[in-house]
């Protein structure tokens, strides 16, 4: 669970672990935020893209509630592993990505046969803007955090951050492109890329759920 057992003052393991509570909060709120005005948004100007990125931030948030409560765990039983809360919550998030991955899917290739095109991107442009910045600035406050206290899935969860990251660039340039040139099907492309990004994070969920190490978890299996 935790890298070495490197010497902190109790004092300053405290203080950041109410750090790493805190951006787990701040993490939480801002997923629900944004899927909200994502998914609006993304309904009101038909664009798909939008909608998936909207839908996915909701997920985000379920994914945000469980690595809280693990943070609190951590802090209370640091040698205790995952619980059956943090498995389920893993299970759930897992199936969401997939059943996420697969609307999209459908839907970007029907508006693919219907050459259907989104009214504007424009919206995409701003969210993705925003997220993009708040994600990298959420990675970096994380990792800092996870590498004060040694804490292996402090470090983890950062680096699951940066799908996140990912998944806003590849929105951000549909939105810019099309905006630009109007070219058709670039929504559904996006779309079918988020759709790539969501797919990943579900395989990632269920393996975190049965103790497997995935591409950004490095803890040691626990079952």
């Amino acid at each position: 669970m935790f890298l070495t057992q490197k010497v902190i003052s109790k004092e300053t393991e405290i203080q950041a672990f109410r750090w790493a509570l805190r951006l787990s909060a701040f993490t939480i709120g801002y997923n629900f935020i944004e899927g909200i005005v994502a998914t609006l948004l993304g309904f009101q100007d038909e664009t798909l893209a939008l909608v998936g990125f909207g839908i996915d931030s909701f997920i985000e948030l379920i994914s945000a509630i469980g690595i809280a409560y693990m943070i609190t765990r951590i802090r209370r039983f640091p040698d205790v592993s995952r619980d059956r809360f943090e498995i389920t919550a893993l299970r759930i998030t897992g199936s969401c990505f997939y059943l996420l991955t697969v609307g999209l899917v459908i839907t970007a290739v029907l508006n693919i046969v219907r050459s259907h095109q989104p009214e504007t991107t424009f919206w995409g442009i701003v969210i993705s803007g925003v997220s993009i910045i708040t994600m990298w600035i959420l990675i970096v406050l994380k990792m800092k955090v996870g590498k004060q206290l040694d804490s292996q899935p402090i470090i983890a969860d950062a680096k699951c951050t940066k799908v996140c990251l990912w998944m806003s660039f590849v929105l951000l340039a549909s939105s810019l492109i099309y905006e630009l040139t109007h070219l058709g099907y670039l929504d559904s492309i996006a779309a079918l890329g988020i759709a790539y990004f969501s797919a990943k994070e579900g395989k990632e969920a269920f393996e975190k759920a049965q103790g497997k190490n995935s591409c950004c978890d490095c803890e040691e299996d626990e079952t």
